[in-house]
This record gives C-alpha cells, structure tokens and sequence, in this order.
C-alpha cells in the first residue's frame, strides 16, 4: 500500500507526472477563455454574476465588489461566465427577467445590442489565440529556437524524394512558390499534405532544379510511444549539413513570430478538422480529456518550457473547437446573432432550444467519440 502512495506521488506516478501537467495547461487555457468573455463582456456593459473555472461543486471562491462571484469547481474539465440575465452557463437565450432589479436589468446580457453580445462571445476564443501569440513569444525571446539549413542529408529508400530525383547535399529554395529558410520549414508544409503533390525547387551545384514530389503517409512514432500519422518525403537532415545552431529574437521579432506560430497551428489544425469532414485525414487523431492528460504528463518530462509550448498550442485548439457553427458553442451563438443582425429581430425561442439540444448532442457526441479514441490508444486496441 504504502509503495502505491510513493508512486502516486513521485515524478513518474499520476499525481505529479500526469495530473499537475494536466490541471496546469488545462486550467490555464480555460481561464483565458473565460477571461476574455468577461473583460469584453464588461467592457460592454455587462455584469456577470459568476466566474467558475470548472464546473460542479464549489471548491474555493470569494465574491468580488462588482457582486461576482470568482470560483474553483471540482470538475476542471471546462469553466463559464454567467452574465446577469442568464437562467444557465451556456447563455442558452433563457433569462431570469423577472427576478431582476432596474440596475441588473441595465447589465443585463440579452439587453445588450446584438454587436455587444457578438464580441463577447468571440472573445473567449479571441483570448485564447492571444494567450498563443503571448506564450510563443514569451518562449522565443527568452530561449530562442533551433533552426537547421534546409538541406538533403539522408533520402530514405524508396520514399518520395529518391523516387522524384533529390539528391543528398540538395538545398530547399522554395515549395509550391513559398520560400523556404530552415528544415523545419520542409517539415511543416509536407507533414500535412499526404498525396498532394508539390512543386518545390532545389539548388544543387549552384543551378535551381525544379521537381514535383507527393508525400506518402505514413504513420510515424513519436519520441513517446505515440502514433502519428502525417505525409513523409524521406529526407533526413543532420547537424554537419545543417548547421544546427539556437537562433535568438529581439521583443519585437519574437511577437512577430508568435503570430506566425499561431497562425500556423490554426492552419493545421483547421486543415485537420476539414480533412475529417471531408474524409481526407482518419479522425483517429481526435483525442480528448484522457488524451490531454497523458500527452501533458508526456511533454512536462521534456521540460517548463515544452510545457508552456503544449499550452499554446492546446489554447489555440480550444479556440477553434469553440468557434464551430455549433449550437451551445460560442460559434453556434455566433451563428444565432449573425440570424438577428441580418434578419433585424432574433431566431424565435423554439428554434434556439432545439438548435441548443442539436448542439448538445453533437457535443456530447464528439466526448464520447474522443474519449473512446483515447482507450482505444491507451490500451492498444484496435
């Protein structure tokens, strides 16, 4: 018993090596969020009655002087603001009209114009692609990054590039007309265009070739076990051909860069998601609470710093997720006062509830598809 406890609680057991990481990068991601939809929300004129990260229980809390209550719950698997006026979390259109008071009724959110209400619903997801851009700065300004010559050291047999004519020493100019600067940059664009192809050009012996190379997929396993699936060319690169090397960025240039980050995990993942619609990518690579936990028990090994990179990029799919056309979710209220704007009046209140159930079943759907994702990997099923 006592061994169980002592593994529990050290670097490798639950408690520190998974369940901190997790509690860490998910908490600070939902408070961002939740963050923006108050600050624009009282930026509006808007009062909120409660701030929760997590839901169910109160855990610890205290009630500021605006009369809001700010508090811990015990499930920390989400958060919300409640604004004045609301009869639920989600602002589901429900209001609570007769019991309020003159002044609760002037802060009230469905008081508010349709533009009021629209910002402070986007800027939940606005917050967290902030919280992106802030942290990848952070991170470049005060560590830098390791960037390598985009050049050919090793081509797999029989991959892509061998079968498209590269050859080692091979130096990457461009791919379909966008300039290429590090290997990295080789990385990105192929990984997640398996069986399209792409127009690249090399410089070899001085002289510019220009070749045609679609990427395989393949699934590849990661540092940790994981399995990933994404498109292959079969180059290699090396710290003698490519010049490994810690590049270092001034304030400025690191934010500039930040939003290139940013940017590019919202391409990425925003690719992903329409490839699953489309039934170009397997939506095996959907994860959820378990898989978040395992990956952030993972990436703290690596590190604070891969720590705080997996909050970013976790915060900008938080964003995303959340601004989907989907009825209880910030894009699905979107939809509705995009409805009123147009139309001069709002979606008639039958409508909104079945939207908002639609919405709740498709939700409560995708948690159950991503958490049989998750033990099916967790256990190695099939």
């Amino acid at each position: 018993m006592l061994d169980f406890f002592a593994n529990l609680a050290s670097t490798d057991g639950f408690i520190i090596g998974i369940l901190l990481p997790f509690l860490f990068v998910l908490t600070i991601v939902i408070f961002f969020h939740e963050l923006g939809h108050y600050l624009v929300g009282r930026w509006c004129g808007i009062g909120a009655k409660v701030f929760s990260v997590g839901f169910g229980p109160e855990l610890v809390g205290f009630t500021d002087r605006r009369g809001t209550r700010w508090r811990l719950s015990a499930v920390p698997l989400g958060g919300y603001v409640k604004f004045i006026g609301d009869m639920n979390a989600a602002s589901a259109g429900a209001t609570d009209e007769d019991d309020l008071t003159e002044e609760e009724r002037r802060q009230a959110f469905h008081t508010k114009s349709v533009w009021r209400r629209a910002a402070t619903v986007f800027a939940g997801p606005a917050a967290n692609f902030i919280l992106a851009v802030v942290i990848f700065a952070f991170v470049l300004a005060l560590f830098g990054r390791t960037v390598a010559d985009p050049v050919v050291a090793e081509l797999r047999d029989g991959g892509a590039a061998q079968e498209a004519g590269l050859e080692v020493g091979d130096r990457f100019v461009s791919l379909d007309g966008r300039p290429v600067s590090s290997f990295s940059d080789v990385q990105r664009y192929v990984a997640p265009r398996a069986g399209q192809p792409i127009d690249m050009v090399v410089e070899r012996d001085g002289a510019e070739i220009a070749l045609t190379i679609t990427p395989e997929r393949l699934e590849i396993e990661d540092r940790f076990g994981n399995q990933i699936e994404q498109g292959i060319i079969g180059v290699v690169n090396n710290p003698e051909l490519g010049r490994y090397r810690v590049e270092t960025y001034g304030p400025v240039e690191a934010v500039g860069l930040g939003f290139q980050e940013t940017w590019y995990v919202i391409a990425r993942t925003g690719g992903y998601l329409a490839g699953v619609v489309t039934g170009r990518e397997n939506a095996d690579q959907i994860g959820g609470p378990i898989r978040v936990a395992q990956v952030s028990g993972q990436v703290a090994t690596l590190g604070f710093v891969a720590l705080l990179n997996l909050t970013a990029i976790l915060s900008v799919s938080i964003g995303l997720l959340n601004l989907l056309p989907v009825p209880i979710l910030d894009g699905g209220h979107l939809l509705f006062y995009a409805y009123e704007a147009v139309r001069g009046r709002p979606l008639s209140e039958a409508a909104q509830e079945y939207g908002y159930r639609i919405g709740f079943a498709l939700v409560l759907g995708l948690m159950v598809f991503a958490t049989w994702n998750d033990i099916t990997i967790l256990f190695g099923s099939g």
